[in-house]
């Protein structure tokens, strides 16, 4: 089995920063895309940021200048740096990440439970 558990999610004011971590566990063979995608009450899931395996980072508009994805391949992880928050930014936060469990096959998508951030005006 593979697990994804997310952390860091906690309420923040307004122009504050938090860093929001997952990591990948279980039987891996190896990571592909890993991103975070977002789900505000009352709207659809919104992919916020995801990064390829060779590292290379793609953003939502809305997030662009104010929040980095980054990832270590050796422990499974990503992390969402977010930057200059604002209460548009209160969401459920939800790691996602291709993985292939064994050499061979396709990847398989998983999702981690979520974590909650709040800002407060």
């Amino acid at each position: 089995q593979v697990q994804l558990v997310e952390s860091g999610g906690d309420l923040v004011q307004a122009g504050g920063s938090l860093r929001l971590s997952c990591v990948a566990a279980g039987r891996i063979f190896s990571t592909r895309d890993m991103g975070w995608v977002r789900q505000a009450p009352g709207k659809e899931r919104e992919l916020v940021a995801r990064i390829t395996s060779g590292g290379r980072p793609d953003y939502a508009d809305s997030v662009k200048g104010r929040f980095t994805i980054s990832r270590d391949n050796a422990k499974n992880m990503v992390y969402l740096q977010m930057n200059r928050l604002n209460p548009e930014d209160t969401a459920v936060y939800y790691c996602n990440a291709g993985i292939l469990r064994t050499s061979w096959g396709t990847a398989t998508n998983y999702w981690g439970q979520g974590t909650q951030v709040t800002v407060s005006s």
